[in-house]
């Protein structure tokens, strides 16, 4: 058999190589990510900023810690938003279903548990937005890596986790008929001042993650 005839099938069999070399990085960037967003859930943050106290008047006794606002923030929605920025909407919406799917029927990895059963707990909306929050972010990055995708990217994907997560809360509470001030406390406990750090951050792991997605790429050329 003649050398010509050969060469062409050898290009075949090279192009076959590179194109199953492709889903196996995106394998293992799916699952690292993951785990990463897995991690994530078991993260507190401790937040401390000043604050004006309430009754607050000049001549008025205040001890110092009453000028301190402390809270504990996870950091999986900047989380989420870091893997968006690094595999881009599909791999990032494939990490967060992969989530759910886990803690919904094999381990307990959201924050209170897992199994089915959490389907009713009050968080459970904030979970599921996980998804189109992640949808919404990846949509704005997938058209380019500006500066303005990414602050929309940031306060829309955040935005909308936040949006879903109370309205997903305020009906479990209706059906478990909680009252009035149990949403209100709920929403300010875990939708108040938390979205804002939950921008901030995630604009800072688009950011970061900017980066990484560019050296992954290059490592790939």
């Amino acid at each position: 058999m003649s050398e010509e005839v050969l060469i062409p099938k050898m290009k075949r069999l090279e192009g076959k190589q590179k194109r199953v070399k492709i889903p196996i990085n995106n394998f293992i960037l799916v699952i690292l990510c993951t785990l990463l967003i897995i991690c994530a859930t078991f993260v507190n943050i401790d937040i401390k900023h000043y604050i004006i106290p309430q009754g607050f008047s000049f001549g008025k006794m205040f001890a110092s810690e009453d000028f301190v606002y402390s809270f504990y923030i996870v950091p999986q929605i900047p989380i989420l938003m870091f893997t968006c920025s690094v595999l881009g909407r599909k791999l990032s919406i494939t990490c967060t279903c992969l989530y759910v799917i886990l803690g919904l029927f094999a381990f307990p990895f959201f924050a209170l548990g897992g199994g089915l059963t959490y389907i009713g707990e009050y968080s459970f909306g904030y979970i599921l937005a996980f998804i189109l929050g992640v949808f919404i972010a990846g949509s704005f990055l997938n058209k380019k890596y500006s500066f303005l995708n990414m602050i929309l990217a940031s306060i829309l994907g955040v935005l909308i986790i936040h949006f879903c997560g109370i309205i997903y809360m305020s009906l479990i509470a209706l059906i478990k008929g909680d009252g009035k001030i149990f949403i209100q406390t709920w929403i300010s406990a875990q939708s108040g001042l938390k979205v804002v750090y939950d921008i901030i951050l995630s604009f800072v792991g688009i950011l970061i993650g900017k980066y990484v997605h560019d050296f992954l790429k290059f490592l790939s050329d």
